[in-house]
């Protein structure tokens, strides 16, 4: 959740480029105010299967948002014959939240695009503005400070997914320790040339311990 621009007060969402695919990390705890609305909250989506989203801010505009990027990305596919590139559906989302800014106020919503296409694999962060930024790791939400300070001390830019899963999971579970609106349990995905797959619950706590 969020209560100005900008200033998220719930979530941790992590995305990491690795040199054979991305990883995205998310805790599944969804709050409004100080009151725990749920714990299993989904905020890592898959988009097809060279494309996902997390989300971070208002789950209503965000669902809405997901939904908008998966028809588009299969019209895409249908019309060109190959899979949308991870930079166009960036894009699409940027134009959604530019174009929304000033109407009363922007878009509650910060979200993070990542795949697997011709060109390699991408992440890119968006903020309500619509401002777009490719990123090689990035975090967001409320406990993305916890989360670098995982992050700029193992991540290691050029490293495979399964050297990287454990930097990403050891992250967000460390946000999940030290920031209250985030917690309850995380899920994890990873694009590559195969397509997208989430770890299952034994995999994730096989990379905790």
């Amino acid at each position: 959740m969020k209560n100005s621009v900008g200033e998220f007060k719930g979530t941790t969402t992590v995305a990491a480029v690795c040199k054979d695919g991305v990883i995205l990390g998310t805790d599944t705890r969804a709050t409004v105010g100080r009151y725990v609305a749920s714990k299993n909250a989904k905020k890592v989506y898959k988009i097809t299967d060279n494309l996902a989203m997390t989300i971070a801010g208002g789950v209503a505009v965000a669902q809405r948002i997901v939904e908008i990027l998966k028809i588009n990305a299969r019209l895409f596919e249908l019309e060109k014959r190959r899979p949308m590139p991870v930079s166009a559906a960036a894009r699409l989302v940027s134009n959604i939240l530019f174009s929304n800014r000033s109407v009363g106020s922007p878009l509650p919503l910060q979200a993070l695009i990542g795949g697997y296409d011709e060109t390699g694999p991408h992440v890119y962060n968006l903020d309500p503005f619509g401002s777009l930024t490719e990123e090689k790791v990035v975090s967001t939400g409320s406990g993305s400070p916890f989360a670098y300070g995982v992050l700029e001390d193992r991540f290691k830019e050029g490293g495979t997914v399964d050297e990287m899963l454990p930097v990403v999971v050891s992250a967000v579970d460390s946000a999940m320790k030290r920031d209250v609106a985030s917690g309850d349990n995380f899920d994890v995905a990873v694009v590559d040339e195969d397509g997208f797959r989430e770890l299952t619950q034994e995999e994730k706590q096989g990379l905790l311990n």
